[in-house]
C-alpha cells in the first residue's frame, strides 16, 4: 500500500512553492512596498510581531487621513490575500506529508494525538490567515465595523504567525532528521 507522500509528486510540491513566491512578490511589489511609500509605515500583516489595539487605532487614523492607502490595502486583501493563505497552507500540508515522519520523535513513538496536532498545523495557519484578512477588511475597509474586530485581530495574528512557525520548525526539524545518517540519529 502507498502511503500519502509517495501520491504527492515533487514536481507538484515545486509548482506550490512557486505559485507562493510569485503571489508573495506580487503582494510585496504591488501592495506592501507602495503602501510603505503613500504611508510611510508598515502595514500591521508586514511586521513580525504582535500588535496592540493602539496599533490597529494609529492605523485607522492614518488610513482615515489617506483613502487612496486605505484602497490599496483593501485591494491586497481582495487580491493576493484570497489566494496566499490557501496555497501557502496546501504547501506547509504537502511538505509535511513528504517529509512522511511516520509517528517517530527521537526514535520514539509519538502519541498519535500529537501526529493529528502536527498535520493540523497548516489549516490552523490557513484558518487564522483568513480570519485576519476578514477582520482586516472589517476595521479598516471604511463599512460598519464588529464590535469584536479589534480585539480578536490581534490574536488571529499572532495564531497565525505562532502556528506557521512551529510548522516551519516541525518541517525543518524533519528534514535535518532525514538528512542525518542513520547512524547519528540517536543523537539529533
Amino acid at each position: 500500500m502507498t502511503d500519502a507522500s509517495s501520491r504527492i509528486p515533487n514536481w507538484g510540491v515545486a509548482l506550490l512553492a512557486a505559485v507562493c513566491l510569485g503571489v508573495f512578490l506580487w503582494m510585496l511589489f504591488g501592495y506592501i512596498l507602495p503602501f510603505s511609500d503613500l504611508t510611510h509605515t508598515t502595514m500591521l500583516e508586514a511586521r513580525l510581531g504582535r500588535y496592540t489595539s493602539g496599533d490597529i487605532d494609529a492605523m485607522r487614523g492614518l488610513l482615515e487621513r489617506r483613502p487612496d492607502a486605505r484602497d490599496l490595502l483593501v485591494a491586497m486583501h481582495r487580491g493576493p490575500e484570497l489566494i496566499l493563505p490557501l496555497v501557502l497552507a496546501g504547501l506547509l500540508l504537502a511538505v509535511l506529508l513528504k517529509l512522511r515522519f511516520a509517528g517517530r520523535f527521537f526514535n520514539r513513538p509519538m502519541h498519535p494525538c500529537l501526529i493529528v496536532a502536527v498535520y493540523a498545523l497548516p489549516f490552523i495557519y490557513g484558518f487564522s490567515d483568513y480570519l485576519e484578512n476578514i477582520l482586516t477588511i472589517n476595521l479598516f475597509g471604511g463599512g460598519p465595523e464588529w464590535s469584536v474586530s479589534e480585539a480578536i485581530l490581534p490574536w488571529a495574528s499572532s495564531v497565525k504567525f505562532t502556528s506557521f512557525t512551529i510548522c516551519l520548525i516541525v518541517i525543518l526539524r524533519f528534514a535535518v532528521y532525514r538528512l542525518v545518517p542513520p547512524v547519528d540519529r540517536d543523537t539529533v
